[in-house]
């Protein structure tokens, strides 16, 4: 038994988490980022990453990364304004920009080892503490913070509320206001009404920051995400892409128009003050940028709707719902968290790997299975699926989780 007064604190918090059916645990994986994989020991179908298009495995993309280890070395050895940017990393954004200049005002665009540093420093750096940040009720948790690391006054509009927003915006006399919202919500799989809001924010000369973690590579006839989906272009617009999900590596990007990069690169601290990624890294992702590009990437792309369309098809939910979404993320709603860990359990033993989401990443009440769907993923993967969830849900009672 514990004895010491903080550790004590600290178990007692941990029993709390217990009782409420919130506790987290690691599964180890031993093999590639894959439909079929190793977690723990045991041979699994998962449908638990982000990984949408394939690519976490995919030869190119690991023969990039042995290549640029090859060329570069294995890490960096400083932040990037130091020595730590290499040409991998500079040729990355290069490629990224021209990626994403249709959506681009005079664009550039800056890598960051993370997504959660990339929206930690694009918000904590464009607001301060006159500023005020209107921030969508959904938004992702490096969202949150960005905005609480800039001490500006933030107001959360509801979910996907415009003219709620519209109304908050019209009372606002800041003379810097930023509107921030995810694309692709991770936990619904909805995509934001974002010419709406590029509207307001042209209206009151606000910047759009918008992080399409989940929409880039995916979403769009070329993967360029939800600002390819609405044909969206203007100065107002930030652009916040994740490199570790789609495209299949790791870390992040900003693309906007060059004084929006120089005012990072001179201001964000979480870019200025941390060791720059690895250049293999940056390396692999170039092929990973290329694939999504072209006719593989279109190719890829086609596959993951067909499985889209294939689950929503072949679901007979009586007692759950399913919220169609149009990308990877197909969420189950079964409200307790006690009701989403019997299901995952049941799912496990049938050899399937789904997560069950519970607070505080969603609200309380609407615990939830993700399903993340991939390309790589084949139309037999996603059928043993249906079937086995249609059987728990068949069989399921207000009794099941007691």
């Amino acid at each position: 038994m514990t004895t010491h007064p903080l550790l004590e604190r600290l178990d007692a918090g941990l029993a709390e988490i217990d009782r409420q059916h919130l506790r987290r645990r690691h599964r180890v994986v031993s093999t590639p980022c894959q439909p079929h994989l190793s977690a723990d020991g045991r041979d699994v179908l998962a449908f638990a990453s982000n990984d949408y298009l394939g690519l976490a495995a995919h030869p190119k993309v690991v023969e990039a990364l042995i290549e640029g280890a090859q060329r570069y070395g294995a890490g960096s050895g400083a932040s990037h304004l130091i020595s730590g940017h290499s040409q991998a990393h500079a040729e990355l954004e290069d490629a990224l920009a021209a990626f994403m200049s249709p959506h681009l005002v005079d664009g550039r665009a800056l890598y960051f080892c993370t997504g959660y540093m990339a929206n930690l420093a694009t918000i904590s750096t464009l607001a301060n503490k006159d500023s005020e940040i209107f921030s969508e009720a959904l938004n992702h948790a490096s969202l949150i913070d960005g905005a609480r690391l800039s001490r500006a006054k933030t107001h959360v509009y509801p979910h996907g509320d415009v003219d709620a927003l519209a109304a908050l915006l019209h009372a606002s006399t800041a003379q810097t206001k930023l509107i921030v919202t995810d694309g692709v919500f991770s936990m619904d799989g909805d995509i934001a009404p974002l010419p709406q809001l590029l509207a307001l924010a042209e209206r009151h000369n606000a910047w759009l920051i918008v992080d399409d973690a989940h929409g880039f590579g995916v979403v769009g006839e070329n993967g360029r995400g939800v600002f390819e989906h609405f044909d969206m272009r203007s100065p107002n617009l930030v652009i916040i892409g994740t490199l570790g999900k789609a495209a299949g590596v790791g870390g992040a990007f900003v693309a906007a128009h060059r004084s929006v990069i120089e005012w990072l690169i001179n201001r964000a601290r979480p870019y200025i003050f941390t060791t720059a990624a690895a250049p293999s890294q940056a390396h692999a992702l170039l092929a990973s940028l290329a694939i999504i590009a072209g006719d593989e990437g279109r190719e890829r792309r086609a596959t993951l709707q067909a499985r889209i369309a294939q689950l929503r098809d072949s679901l007979t939910l009586k007692h759950w719902h399913h919220m169609v979404s149009p990308t990877g993320v197909q969420p189950i709603i079964l409200g307790e968290n006690a009701a989403a860990l019997h299901a995952q359990a049941g799912l496990a033993e049938a050899g399937l790997w789904v997560p069950a989401i519970r607070p505080p990443t969603v609200a309380p009440g609407t615990s939830r299975l993700r399903l993340t769907l991939s390309a790589a993923h084949t139309a037999e993967d996603v059928a043993r699926l249906t079937r086995a969830i249609n059987q728990l849900d068949n069989d399921w009672t207000e009794h099941a989780h007691g």
